[in-house]
């Protein structure tokens, strides 16, 4: 009795064969992630057939199929997002995952039927997908413009604010677009301008009547002088 269960334990275990323990993938969602597997090739006598498929390896062939290639092409693929891109024919059966989903997450068999009994290389890799963060804080940008040396403007991370103090009406200087700031400032200005258009013309009659004077009396002189000598 305990020599039958032995015989079926040991079948069990060559029928199942060795199972090798891969690595763990991470990756994010919307990425394309590579689950690596790898079988020697050294001339093209060792070229295979293999498959890829969701969950542990089986005793035989591979659960929940992905895709299978005979060895120098895929002959059967459950989705578009499954691709092998690795040199097929030099043993890179790795399997690509196009636009990862967290759904991806999970075991993968990648399987490899190499001939004879219980020769086929299984190994089993471990893949997560996790979402991508998000940051809930809101990003600020603060810029200002500042003159460089050749005149051109260049913006920085931070804007500086002045505040200048109120200046009354009455005391804030006149620019030359303001001249006046009442209509009796301007009255004003206008009145002295036509004083002194006024002044000049009257300033240059006086001047006129001097010179004759001193010319009229420069002729009577002469005339007194001259009536002295006849006398």
């Amino acid at each position: 009795m305990c020599s039958y269960f032995c015989m079926n334990w040991i079948l069990l275990i060559l029928c199942t064969g060795p199972v090798v323990s891969g690595s763990l993938v991470k990756g994010k969602v919307g990425q394309n992630i590579i689950v690596p597997c790898f079988y020697s090739v050294k001339t093209t006598d060792d070229i295979t057939s293999m498959c890829w498929g969701r969950g542990s390896c089986p005793s035989s062939k591979c659960s929940e199929t992905l895709l299978w290639t005979d060895g120098w092409q895929v002959t059967e693929r459950s989705s578009s997002r499954y691709r092998l891109r690795g040199n097929l024919r030099g043993g890179d059966v790795s399997l690509t995952i196009l636009s990862a989903q967290e759904a991806d997450s999970g075991t993968y068999c990648c399987r490899v039927e190499i001939p004879g009994w219980f020769n086929d290389l299984k190994s089993e890799h471990k893949v997560l997908i996790e979402r991508a963060r998000i940051s809930t804080a809101s990003p600020h940008t603060y810029t200002s413009e500042q003159t460089t040396a050749r005149g051109s403007t260049s913006e920085s991370s931070f804007t500086i604010t002045r505040t200048w103090p109120s200046v009354p009406a009455s005391e804030a200087p006149r620019t030359a677009s303001d001249p006046c700031s009442s209509t009796s400032d301007c009255w004003d200005v206008t009145t002295n301008l036509q004083n002194v258009s006024l002044s000049l013309p009257s300033q240059q009659y006086s001047e006129k009547g001097l010179y004759i004077g001193i010319g009229l009396c420069t002729a009577l002189l002469a005339v007194l002088i001259l009536a002295l000598f006849l006398t």
